[in-house]
């Protein structure tokens, strides 16, 4: 049943209905075309644009697209620029690339088999990944993990145009809690949502972490005392090797939700008794089959429009967000740019991003609360070293930092790895 008062944010680049291109047809009408093969990645990337969670693109970006990302951090549609960060591109091998002529129909494949046509739009062109790498992070060094998602693909072409893919089947444990565009949008619909605020991560939880979303909905509750819903929106795409794969990390989220720990000894409890709600009964765990750019400012941005073709009305931007150092250890941006990349964006952006700063457990307060509004109190910190070091070794670490319930799942994960 739909509440009349839920509230759904537009899709962004002013499409009334996300992008749906999906068509149980796409693989039997891939026969006979010349082919392109994709990866994993590219996979995950084309099927994000088909469900629309990357509306209004129909496909990886042609020329003018991805040279307007680049230039302008926007895109063009319907006379109007809308906020864009990251090109989102399908590379191709220079054999592949000379089928790929404007207009051409391609087969896309994966391990040799078809799930879907890309119509070329333009032609194949040259990727300058230099170029690339300095739009998108801001930086000529690529001793990152970021630029070397690029600088260790082989191909040198990319292809845009408009795709149409066959249904895809997720057998992942967790692909119950995986959603598009338009299961987000029914469940805040059914769910009778006034406004919704979205946390992104790609690890598992600490307290100080779970607190950016605690925090984050009780800005907005405060202001207003609508029904909020309370999103754990984890990525669950590719990352790289050293994070914790996303099935264990949808467990540690699991374990949470299951036990209505989110929040426990953390949240205003009279707040949310005084408008008649509760955290925990609030809210939902739903997976983002999205892939890590580690892109800081950049993917800060994108996370948002992802957010926003789901449907929800808030996005918390946390310090160092999508953040990934060079390898020396130091920074490739300031600790809150990714919060401050909102107030000069290239185009237009509905979704409204709750910023969120440093949070620890303070002794005088017994719970967690931010740095900024504490700073005469006396803050329990292990570093996030310390604490995988702990959990390799077979140690919880202090409850004060990680539940328990978090802790030993991670305890458990990472025997199986030195087995």
């Amino acid at each position: 049943m739909t509440a009349a008062n839920a509230v759904t944010l537009p899709v962004h680049g002013g499409l009334d209905q996300p992008v749906d291109r999906i068509d149980p047809s796409a693989a039997a009408a891939a026969e006979g075309l010349a082919a392109v093969e994709v990866n994993e990645v590219d996979r995950t990337t084309l099927y994000r644009i088909a469900d629309g969670t990357l509306s209004p693109i129909e496909g990886p970006m042609a020329r003018a697209d991805y040279d307007s990302v680049l230039g302008e951090g926007a895109i063009e549609r319907g006379g109007r620029k809308w906020a864009w960060t990251i090109p989102i591109i399908l590379p191709v091998t220079d054999a592949e690339a000379a089928a790929c002529t404007d207009g051409a129909r391609i087969a896309l494949t994966s391990g040799g088999a078809a799930f879907g046509v890309l119509e070329v739009d333009g032609g194949a062109f040259d990727w300058d990944k230099a170029a690339f790498i300095k739009a998108v992070y801001r930086t000529d060094r690529t001793d990152h993990p970021g630029a070397r998602l690029w600088t260790g693909d082989e191909r040198t072409k990319l292809v845009g145009g408009t795709i149409t893919l066959a249904p895809e089947t997720d057998s992942r444990p967790f692909a119950k809690r995986v959603m598009g565009p338009a299961q987000t949008r029914k469940l805040i619909e059914e769910s009778g949502w006034e406004q919704s605020i979205a946390f992104q991560t790609r690890n598992p939880l600490h307290r100080a972490h779970e607190y950016a979303l605690v925090y984050g909905a009780e800005v907005i509750l405060r202001e207003n005392g609508k029904k909020t819903g309370v999103v754990l929106n984890p990525l669950v795409g590719q990352l790289k090797g050293d994070d914790v794969p996303a099935a264990t990390r949808m467990d540690t989220y699991e374990a949470l939700v299951e036990n209505r720990l989110l929040g426990e000894g953390d949240m205003d409890v009279e707040l949310w008794s005084s408008k008649g709600q509760d955290l925990n009964d609030n809210l939902e765990l739903v997976g983002l089959d999205m892939r890590m750019y580690y892109g800081g400012p950049s993917e800060a941005v994108m996370h948002a429009i992802y957010r926003q073709n789901l449907g929800f009305t808030h996005f918390i931007i946390g310090r160092k967000h999508a953040d990934a150092p060079f390898d020396d250890k130091t920074a490739i941006w300031g600790d809150f740019d990714a919060q401050e990349v909102f107030e000069n964006l290239g185009g237009g952006l509905e979704i409204a991003t709750v910023n969120v700063g440093f949070a620890a457990y303070f002794e005088e307060l017994g719970r967690v609360g931010l740095m900024e509004a504490n700073k005469d109190k006396t803050s329990v910190f292990i570093s996030g070293t310390k604490v995988r070091e702990q959990l390799v070794g077979g140690e919880f670490p202090d409850p004060r930092i990680m539940r328990e319930t978090t802790a030993k799942i991670l305890v458990d994960f990472y025997k199986t790895k030195e087995a």
